[in-house]
């Protein structure tokens, strides 16, 4: 005998009432699937770009600018990442400091010679 009820309508099943035990092993094994999909997905969008916790630490504890907190610690001057990046070290100074934004064309700039993609340096985005 089946432990699931089925209420019928005009000759047509539209209900089933199940057991509880039942019911909750099935939310189980949908929550697994479901957390596999987003797993799955999750793997399939990685870009394999990760910020090191000594970044993270500066930029939310101490309140350091994303360029400032990269530019630390690739371990790289002022003055060299300003060269590299094609700026002077003043407006590089301004940008740590928060004094100016940047612009986005700079902010690309940056970003390649910090080896890092522009939304890493995009504090506009950190609200």
């Amino acid at each position: 005998m089946s432990r699931v009820q089925f209420i019928e309508r005009d000759g047509t099943r539209v209900f089933a009432v199940i057991p509880i035990d039942l019911f909750e092993r099935l939310s189980d094994a949908l929550e697994d699937l479901e957390d596999a999909a987003l797993y799955e997905a999750a793997k399939a969008a990685d870009d394999g770009f990760r910020v090191p916790g000594e970044v993270v630490d500066a930029m939310i504890r101490d309140g350091v600018h994303p360029v400032k907190a990269w530019r630390e610690h690739r371990g790289i001057t002022q003055e060299t990442l300003a060269g590299q990046a094609g700026i002077s070290k003043a407006y590089l100074c301004q940008i740590e400091t928060g004094k100016r934004t940047g612009a986005v064309k700079t902010l690309r700039a940056l970003a390649r010679a910090l080896a890092v993609p522009l939304d890493a340096l995009d504090e506009m985005r950190r609200g």
